[in-house]
């Protein structure tokens, strides 16, 4: 097993999170499982397990997008059964392994497809939905046969580009945030700094470029 790691451990309560009590646990799993191999990040959640949201999970799972890093946990039993785990990480495209069950790599591929399947036949009927939509207003449209798409096929592609870079941006924002929490370096020497931290570049080729920085930047400007 090699490569780069972000561990994520969960307390349900604000006393356990004081205390230890579990966390060091969780960490001593994480620490022998690894066995030095390298870590980038420990995030740790202090969450009831009644609610749905999980802020330190998308921090981790951004972190492991940036990184191109596999998400560890030390026990899956729990957060398995939790809906927001499983959704988030199915959105996030990150791998992740368990210390605890380490083939449940396979068995979330297997659970992650299922959702995704239904996910992608979803976007398949909003697709004709919209399609559909287009033809009725006159616009000629017809399937792709190795020739330019039609307007309709370009905008979806766009789109889904689009969305694509924005998540990158956003999974860059905390790295970008504390290498220059002011806002005031140069483009150069920030895009220095985020190569000297081996932080894969958008495209996942290349190196850190100002322009490159500057492209992230104004992304995030711009918002959701």
């Amino acid at each position: 097993m090699a490569g780069k790691f972000v561990s994520y451990l969960r307390v349900s309560t604000d006393r356990q999170g004081r205390s230890g009590l579990g966390l060091e646990a969780q960490r001593t799993a994480v620490s022998d499982y690894l066995a030095g191999r390298t870590l980038i990040a420990e995030v740790v959640e202090v969450e009831s397990g009644k609610r749905a949201d999980r802020p330190k999970l998308t921090e981790a799972l951004a972190l492991c997008r940036a990184h191109r890093a596999t998400l560890i946990i030390a026990k899956l039993d729990r957060l398995a059964r939790n809906v927001a785990f499983v959704s988030n990480l199915m959105e996030s495209g990150v791998e992740f392994t368990a210390v605890d069950f380490p083939q449940a790599n396979r068995l979330t591929i297997h659970i992650l497809a299922a959702v995704a399947e239904h996910e992608a036949g979803m976007i398949s009927a909003r697709t004709k939905a919209a399609l559909a939509a287009a033809k009725a207003r006159g616009v000629k449209l017809g399937g792709f046969r190795g020739r330019a798409g039609t307007p309709a096929e370009c905008a979806i592609a766009r789109a889904e580009r689009t969305k694509q870079a924005d998540a990158q941006a956003r999974a860059l924002a905390p790295i970008l945030a504390r290498l220059d929490p002011g806002g005031t370096l140069p483009l150069r020497q920030l895009a220095r700094d985020l190569a000297s931290e081996d932080v894969p570049t958008p495209s996942g080729h290349g190196t850190w470029t100002a322009g490159a920085v500057s492209r992230v930047r104004k992304r995030l400007a711009a918002g959701p």
